[in-house]
């Protein structure tokens, strides 16, 4: 009955009482005596915990579930369990929002220029240092985002070179291919190279490059478009 009365006490003023109590299957009498008493000691702590809840609910800008502020209640020194949390911020509206977590884009959009594909989507090779693909992923730390380069030749399923920054700019991809170089994995006029359409400077214009040279004096003059210390001449 006091779930009849206390929405009626609710939707006062929205409709007139006499039809709610009617709709209800209420006596008015019985409403006025209800909303005449004084509220039980249940639910006078639970309105003392809802303002509680909500405190720590708008303190943590919305984001916080009902564990997360069931455990700010149990360290302001108040005993009570985690559904009580729940049903309260249900009662009171009280729906978190998490925000989504920061992942780097390590590609472009895919409506890219269309350039042509040298592999034909053929990653099987016949012999060493003729396929080789590489790619970037990310991996959280402590300090920051960690971005790691590899290179791996087909042939072998081996990681040819690697490299590994706190940018994603060029000389990172550039660095690997050059560890890749350095370990024999790149061969004059043979070896083709394979990623995706990558955001990083020289290699946003094509997938695919046949390694044609491999310069690796560390003080050479890059060439255009190659920002790094291990520079190639490449063209699709």
């Amino acid at each position: 009955m006091s779930v009849k009365y206390a929405f009626i006490a609710s939707e006062e003023g929205s409709y007139p009482l006499i039809k709610m109590c009617r709709w209800a299957k209420v006596s008015r009498s019985g409403f006025y005596d209800w909303a005449g008493r004084e509220p039980s000691d249940r639910a006078r702590r639970r309105g003392e915990l809802a303002v509680l809840v909500r405190f720590s609910f708008e303190r943590s800008d919305g984001t916080y579930g009902y564990r997360r502020v069931h455990a700010d209640l149990i360290r302001w020194g108040h005993t009570l369990d985690d559904e009580t949390v729940r049903s309260i911020m249900r009662q009171e509206g009280l729906e978190a929002c998490q925000p989504k977590p920061f992942r780097p884009v390590t590609t472009i959009a895919g409506d890219a220029a269309d350039t042509p594909d040298l592999l034909r989507r053929d990653f099987t090779a016949t012999e060493p240092g003729h396929k080789l693909v590489g790619d970037i992923t990310f991996i959280p730390t402590w300090q920051g985002w960690l971005y790691l380069a590899t290179v791996l030749d087909c042939f072998s399923k081996k990681v040819a070179g690697y490299a590994m920054a706190d940018h994603m700019r060029t000389e990172l991809v550039t660095d690997a291919l050059g560890m890749a170089a350095r370990n024999g994995h790149i061969r004059e006029g043979v070896t083709i190279f394979h990623s995706d359409r990558g955001t990083q400077g020289g290699f946003n214009r094509s997938t695919q490059h046949r390694l044609v040279e491999a310069r690796l004096t560390a003080r050479r003059e890059p060439l255009p478009g190659f920002s790094s210390r291990a520079s190639f001449v490449a063209c699709c």
